[in-house]
């Protein structure tokens, strides 16, 4: 086994180049998944690289590290716009599961029950990679191809996630039902994101996770909640806006009660928004 722990960025790909590698950040998907399976033969540890570090605010977009976890997220001073992805981040695994584990290891992970995929796409995230022949910034929707399948190929390393600012007065949240509070995969997940004119809404991004193989936008639910008053969202909510969503059944609960409960949490949800004013 050949563990590879470079600091300098261009060292990682050249290492990437020579011959595929599995990457490590946070190690909390990587090893468990392994269960009695060999160590893979070459690992990349990304964890000294300096270049994937931090969150900040560059131009018109904030740019979020592939090595930032998700206590550092909780802990930055960032606006409204990210309400939904701390919330999220405060909801995955235990204190040392956010602690050690990333944002971009999550949506590399690629499972559809995921917590912070709902809630980036909601926030029109794009991935930003990095190979020895250069970088490129593929679209978050398009980057996560199914269950636990992305876009990135063998010789690249995510090195950021990069979230478009959104002026105005914004709110997101997110939400997860599951068999307890902590500690657990999501039966159902949803996110959203509002932008509010006055007592109206102007522009709604609406996202499930785990009801189908990938996270989704809700586009029905999000043409019609736009021009509504905010104080009476829940009402907008019906099941046909739903449809997309092609949910399983599995041991956590069973297809009708996953398209019976995301329509629960979208109501409770857009009426709480309506009571804090």
């Amino acid at each position: 086994m050949t563990v590879f722990r470079p600091e300098r960025l261009d060292a990682a790909l050249g290492f990437l180049a020579e011959a595929p590698a599995t990457l490590l950040a946070g190690g909390t998907d990587v090893f468990p998944a392994l269960g009695d399976r060999p160590a893979p033969a070459r690992v990349l540890d990304l964890t000294a690289l300096a270049d994937l570090k931090g969150i900040t605010r560059e131009g018109d977009h904030w740019r979020i590290g592939a090595g930032a976890t998700w206590a550092e997220l909780c802990r930055a001073d960032l606006p409204p716009l990210f309400d939904g992805l701390k919330a999220a981040g405060r909801q995955v695994g235990s204190v040392q599961i956010q602690t050690t584990g990333t944002i971009a290891g999550n949506i590399c992970n690629a499972s559809p029950a995921a917590d912070g995929v709902p809630v980036l796409l909601t926030l029109d995230a794009s991935v930003e990679l990095a190979s020895a022949a250069g970088r490129r910034v593929v679209p978050l929707a398009a980057f996560v191809t199914g269950n636990r399948r992305t876009a990135r190929a063998p010789d690249e390393i995510v090195t950021a996630i990069l979230v478009p600012q959104i002026d105005g007065a914004v709110r997101s949240d997110f939400a997860k039902l599951g068999s307890r509070a902590y500690l657990v995969i999501s039966i159902v997940s949803l996110a959203a994101v509002l932008r509010v004119e006055g007592d109206s809404v102007a522009e709604a991004r609406i996202a499930v996770g785990a009801c189908s193989a990938v996270p989704l936008r809700l586009a029905a639910l999000e043409r019609d909640l736009v021009g509504r008053r905010v104080g009476a969202l829940g009402a907008v909510v019906r099941p046909e806006q739903f449809a997309a969503l092609v949910p399983i059944d599995d041991v956590r609960g069973s297809a009708a009660y996953r398209r019976d409960a995301v329509c629960t949490l979208a109501v409770r949800m857009l009426d709480g928004w309506g009571a804090q004013g």
